[in-house]
C-alpha cells in the first residue's frame, strides 16, 4: 500500500513530462544569468559653463527684484543725519534769537560792551593829549623842575574830573536814568574845550615859531576824538533805552517804580511846557524825556497821564 504525496517507485517518467522538466530547467538558468545594470541618467548636456551661466541668471533675477525695493534709499546716511542735525540746531538758534527775552538780553550785552569801548577809547584820547597839555602848561621850565614836573597833573585831573561825569552819565544811561542836566553837559564841554585849547594853542598859526599842520592836528586828535565820545555816547544810550524787544520781551534796562512826588512834579513841569509849545501830549515817550530830563519809564508814565487826564 502507497503513502498519499509520495512518489510512487515504480512509476517512470512519460517523454511529456521530461520535455517539461528540461524547459524549467533551461529557464532558471536564463534567469539566474541575467546582470541588473542601474538605470543611465538621461543625456541632458548640461556642462560646467552651462551650470555657472544658469547660476548667473537666477542671481540676476534676483537683483532686479531687489532693486525694485526702495526701503535702502529711505534709510539716512551719516552725511544726511550729519546736515539734518546741523540744519535743526540752526532753527532753534534762529527761533531762540526771535525770542524777546533773548533779544533784551543780546541788546544788552552789546550796550554794555559799547559803553566800555567808548570809555576805554575817551581815556586813551584823553591820555594822548596829556603831552600837549603838559608842553602847554610848562610854558618852557626846564626839564624836572617843579613847574615842569607839575605840568603833567594837569592833564590827568582834568581828564579824571571828565571821565566822573562821562562814566556817571553812561552807568546811568545803561540803567534807564540817563542824566540830562544841562549844568553837566555844559561842565563837560568846559573840560574839553581847556583839554583842546590847551593842545592846539603852542602849535597855532600865529603862536607856533614853525607852524606845521601836521603837528596841529595831531595835538588836537585826542581832544577832538574825546568830543566825539562824549557827544554820541548819550546819544547811542537814548537808542538802547527806547528798544522794543516784543509784546513779552524784557525791556533792555530794569524797569524802576516812580515815585508819586517826582511824578506830579514832572507832570505838572510837562503841563507848563505843553502851555508854552515846547511839548505836545501826541509826543513820543522819548521827546518827554529829553525835555524833562528823566528816565524812559519815567518819561512814559508822565506822558500817560497828561493822556488820561488833559486837563
Amino acid at each position: 500500500m502507497s503513502t498519499i504525496g509520495s512518489p510512487d517507485p515504480s512509476h517512470e517518467p512519460t517523454p511529456e513530462e521530461m520535455a517539461s522538466a528540461l524547459a524549467d530547467l533551461e529557464a532558471l538558468a536564463n534567469q539566474s544569468s541575467v546582470t541588473v545594470s542601474p538605470p543611465r541618467p538621461p543625456a541632458t548636456g548640461e556642462t560646467k559653463r552651462v551650470r555657472k551661466l544658469r547660476a548667473e541668471v537666477a542671481e540676476a533675477h534676483l537683483l532686479a527684484d531687489l532693486q525694485d525695493d526702495d526701503a535702502p534709499l529711505l534709510l539716512d546716511t551719516p552725511k544726511v543725519r550729519k546736515r539734518r542735525k546741523a540744519a535743526q540746531q540752526a532753527a532753534r538758534l534762529h527761533a531762540l534769537a526771535q525770542d524777546p527775552e533773548m533779544r533784551a538780553w543780546q541788546a544788552a550785552r552789546m550796550r554794555r560792551l559799547l559803553v566800555t569801548a567808548a570809555l576805554v577809547s575817551l581815556t586813551l584820547a584823553l591820555a594822548w593829549s596829556t603831552a600837549g597839555v603838559q608842553h602847554f602848561a610848562a610854558d618852557g621850565a626846564a626839564p624836572w623842575s617843579p613847574a615842569w614836573i607839575f605840568a603833567w597833573l594837569v592833564e590827568p585831573f582834568l581828564s579824571l574830573a571828565l571821565l566822573v561825569v562821562v562814566g556817571a552819565r553812561a552807568y546811568l544811561g545803561t540803567r534807564g536814568q540817563p542824566l540830562d542836566d544841562p549844568k553837566l553837559v555844559r561842565i563837560e564841554w568846559l573840560f574839553l574845550a581847556l583839554t583842546l585849547a590847551m593842545n592846539a594853542w603852542p602849535y597855532l598859526p600865529l603862536v607856533a615859531a614853525d607852524f606845521s599842520l601836521s603837528r596841529l592836528v595831531l595835538h588836537v586828535l585826542g581832544p577832538i576824538v574825546a568830543v566825539a565820545v562824549v557827544t554820541a555816547l548819550p546819544i547811542i544810550l537814548a537808542a538802547f533805552s527806547g528798544l522794543d524787544h516784543g509784546s513779552s520781551g524784557t525791556p533792555t534796562s530794569p524797569s524802576y517804580r516812580v515815585n508819586a512826588a517826582t511824578l506830579d512834579k514832572l507832570t505838572i513841569k510837562a503841563r507848563r511846557l505843553i502851555s508854552t509849545g515846547q511839548l505836545s501830549v501826541d509826543s513820543g515817550a522819548d521827546k518827554f524825556r529829553r525835555a524833562l530830563g528823566c528816565g524812559m519809564d519815567t518819561a512814559r508814565a508822565v506822558r500817560d497821564a497828561l493822556r488820561n487826564n488833559p486837563i
